[in-house]
């Protein structure tokens, strides 16, 4: 049995919990989220976003939008991502999700082991946060499923890679389709995106 995570890591002020979804793609936009729940919330299906099954990431998504205080998710684009870098896209991304929350929280607790500083808020990085404080697990599942949704459109649009299961990550199946078809619009070109091999890519 999992250990319940804890309600809050800042038991006194506003806290939005942050979590990104997409940094070791190799394509599409990094998605985050930042979550604010009430101050007596406790939900005990809340975890880390990898931990659970397709259907219980929805089903808590509908559930945390209804339940949150304020939500939002913010987006960095693959352009955005080879201009500033994954690290620092991983933080915009984190910083645009804030600038829409509905409420100004007082405070951050994130995902990880870095994070650049928003406005003047007090903020707490935590490694595995996301299996630890219930409002970054709640960041973590907003941020997968929006991403997933958006991977799966985009898995339409360009149907060589696999998007639909992989999602953008680096597999078998995605790294074959850019042999065969090149790159796409989506994919991120400051990224090796064939590993260890030097072959001639079309960036058109």
């Amino acid at each position: 049995m999992n250990t319940p995570l804890k309600p809050h890591y800042y038991t006194d002020l506003i806290e939005a919990g942050c979590d990104e979804a997409g940094r070791g793609c190799l394509a599409g936009s990094v998605f985050a989220a930042a979550v604010i729940l009430p101050p007596d919330y406790d939900n005990p299906s809340l975890n880390d976003s990898k931990k659970l099954t397709h259907r219980q990431r929805n089903l808590l998504r509908e559930q945390i939008q209804q339940d949150a205080l304020a939500w939002a998710i913010g987006i960095v684009t693959p352009d955005e991502i080879d201009k500033i870098n994954i690290l620092n896209a991983s933080f915009l991304a984190m910083h645009r999700a804030l600038d829409q929350l509905a409420i100004r929280p007082e405070a951050i607790i994130v995902d990880g082991n870095r994070f650049q500083p928003y406005q003047n808020l007090p903020f707490t990085t935590i490694i595995k946060g996301d299996g630890k404080y219930q409002s970054i697990a709640a960041a973590s599942i907003l941020a997968k499923t929006y991403r997933d949704d958006y991977m799966d459109e985009l898995a339409r649009q360009y149907p060589f890679y696999g998007w639909e299961t992989n999602k953008g990550y680096p597999t078998k199946e995605h790294r074959d389709g850019i042999r065969q078809y090149g790159i796409s619009p989506y994919h991120r070109k400051s990224y090796n995106l064939l590993g260890n091999e030097e072959l001639e890519l079309d960036f058109q």
